[in-house]
C-alpha cells in the first residue's frame, strides 16, 4: 500500500499516511478536527524490497557476473603439486 502525505492548511499538522489506493483521501484533521486536511502530491517513490530473502546481488548484470568470475580466485592452481588443499580434483 501506498503512503501519501498529508497537511492541515489549519493547524499545519503534516503525516504520511498509509492508505489503499481506492481509499478516499482523508479530509479532516485528527489533531484540530477542521476539514482542511489535503493530500500532497509526491514525486513517488522507488521499489523497495523489505524483508530477507532480498540482496543487492540478486539482480546483477551478465557482464558484470562475468567481470566477478575473472576476479575470483580459481579452485586449484594448474600446477597440481602447488595445491594446498588436501582433497584438490588436480592431485588425482
Amino acid at each position: 500500500m501506498p503512503c501519501y502525505d498529508y497537511i492541515c492548511r489549519a493547524c499545519g499538522h503534516q503525516a504520511e499516511v498509509t492508505q489503499k489506493m481506492s481509499d478516499e483521501p482523508l479530509r479532516r484533521c485528527p489533531k484540530c478536527k477542521k476539514a482542511r486536511y489535503e493530500r500532497l502530491i509526491g514525486a513517488g517513490a522507488a521499489l523497495i524490497f523489505k524483508g530477507s530473502g532480498f540482496y543487492g546481488t540478486d539482480y546483477r548484470s551478465d557482464s558484470w557476473k562475468k567481470d566477478a568470475a575473472k576476479d575470483a580466485p580459481s579452485a586449484c592452481p594448474s600446477d597440481a603439486s602447488k595445491c594446498a588443499k588436501t582433497d584438490c580434483p588436480s592431485k588425482d
